[in-house]
């Protein structure tokens, strides 16, 4: 089938639109009409080939929420009208040991959404159904895009690795991603601090979102032996060592911005500590599944700004620039 397409032709080339050749859904797979779709930074290193996977032309869109028209073979016919929303991951091999055990995200064989693939920012995309999430009632298809990529990588440090309620929370970087950290924290029932370089700027949002303090980055060393976790969503390099001091007894430094030099951190504080040092990679379907329903529950949606599907780059000019408060999603139809 033909769609329609915004695609780059080459390493960080703007947006075209164009047509594409899609196949029809293979079994296991259903066809979603594009309704919503954001766009995430990582998008941004596609276009770029940050990381070296790219291929040209390249159709990017890996926060999608659409309408599902066509399905495969053994996918249930009734799942035709209905809404899923699309991230990062595409599909998995359903018989490996990691997605067996629940936990596809780490399977070797991942589908990546705008990897050899075409992406979300067209009239449609294909997706395997396991990886199609149904839109609880209570949340706003319009604004959930985020969620299926931003929204999951800040959810699964809580989720996935237990998090007990009453841990001290912070979260480095109060943007894209740390907003809706801090709104994850608070309804788990954290006690939540916010890390940033501009608390002048950022405390009564922050606040907004769910902190219950907000402490300067060039402070972190003043706040020795108080976190549980810190969640760290920023790209730059920090002081790591206050980064580390800050942790307590048996803390974990989760993190999520990808730092293009290596972060020296010392082993004696891990050791001492019994610390934790750890990243996610999206989550599974089954995470993904619990985190619409948990943000259904708590009214936590991300903050977003909407342009039409044709102002695409516009709104990656402005992402490059960082002019965003704090994800944007573009509407179709294309």
């Amino acid at each position: 089938m033909q769609i329609t397409v915004w695609q780059a032709d080459s390493v960080g080339a703007l947006l075209q639109r164009g047509t594409a050749q899609l196949l029809e859904p293979g079994p296991d797979e259903a066809l979603l009409e594009v309704l919503h779709g954001g766009l995430c930074h990582s998008d941004l290193s596609m276009i770029d080939n940050s990381w070296g996977v790219s291929a040209y032309p390249l159709v990017p869109g890996h926060e999608v929420v659409g309408r599902v028209v066509q399905v495969g073979e053994g996918v249930d016919p009734s799942l035709v009208g209905q809404l899923r929303g699309l991230g990062w991951i595409a599909g998995s091999c359903r018989h490996c040991s990691w997605c067996l055990g629940g936990e596809a995200n780490l399977c070797a064989d991942l589908e990546a959404t705008v990897v050899g693939r075409s992406g979300g920012f067209a009239s449609h995309v294909k997706g395997h159904q396991d990886w199609l999430i149904p839109i609880p009632e209570g949340l706003s298809p319009a604004d959930a895009g985020p969620l299926f990529c931003g929204g999951i990588t800040v959810f699964a440090p809580l989720l996935d690795e237990a998090v007990s309620p009453t841990a001290r929370v912070a979260v480095i970087g109060i943007g894209g991603l740390g907003h809706m950290a801090l709104q994850f924290a608070k309804a788990w029932g954290c006690e939540v601090t916010a890390i940033t370089t501009h608390p002048e700027r950022k405390a009564a949002e922050a606040t907004a979102f769910g902190a219950h303090g907000v402490v300067a980055l060039s402070a972190l060393a003043d706040q020795a032996g108080r976190f549980d976790l810190i969640i760290n969503t920023s790209n730059h390099s920090l002081d790591w060592d206050a980064v580390v001091g800050s942790l307590a007894p048996r803390g974990r430094l989760h993190q999520l911005g990808v730092v293009t030099e290596p972060i020296p951190l010392q082993a004696f504080p891990f050791i001492a500590g019994r610390l934790q040092f750890t990243g996610s990679p999206t989550s599974s379907p089954a995470s993904l599944r619990r985190m619409v329903d948990f943000c259904a529950r708590h009214g936590i949606k991300p903050q977003v700004e909407h342009l039409p599907m044709a102002e695409i780059n516009t709104a990656i000019e402005r992402l490059r620039k960082g002019d965003v408060r704090y994800r944007f999603v573009l509407d179709g139809p294309v």
